[in-house]
């Protein structure tokens, strides 16, 4: 199983890098992880509806030509269906019981995923109504996925 998040940006930030290396880490007695970033677009204050669907198709293009055709992708989506963590885990297990090799977490920018990305998409995860910058859901993200392993091997985990 290769799990991965891809993501708009480059993460900066090295507290949210060593929290992501950290699960990154205990992921690797579990699965193959890994964390693509693509280059974001330069976006001012004051843009027009069309100058943000430009920058979310740019960056749309970038992301969908790191997804191979044999992955499944899940993209994060604020209005999209929010998950326990166990209804994750049984979700991610039943990807893997029917032959899934490959799943993608595609993370978008400030503005959101364009919808190329939204169309390739095979479901989409929500972690609430709250918005949070891109770079923290990464780490939000890999620890979900951290969790879900260990739900699905019954191994302790915090509740």
């Amino acid at each position: 199983m290769d799990i991965t998040i891809l993501s708009v940006g480059k993460l900066k930030e090295k507290y949210l890098k060593k929290g992501i290396d950290e699960y990154a880490k205990r992921l690797g007695a579990y699965t193959k992880f890994n964390v693509i970033e693509v280059p974001d677009e330069k976006a001012p204050e004051n843009l027009s509806d069309a100058e943000m669907i430009q920058i979310k198709d740019k960056e749309g293009q970038r992301l969908l030509a790191k997804i191979s055709d044999q992955a499944y992708v899940f993209a994060l989506a604020i209005e999209s269906k929010e998950r326990t963590s166990e209804k994750f885990a049984k979700e991610i297990e039943q990807l893997m019981i029917h032959g899934k090799s490959s799943i993608v977490f595609v993370i978008g920018g400030s503005l959101g995923l364009s919808e190329d990305v939204m169309k390739r998409s095979d479901g989409t995860i929500s972690f609430g109504k709250m918005t949070y910058p891109h770079q923290l859901m990464r780490l939000i993200l890999t620890e979900q996925i951290y969790r879900a392993f260990r739900i699905m091997r019954g191994e302790p985990y915090h509740k």
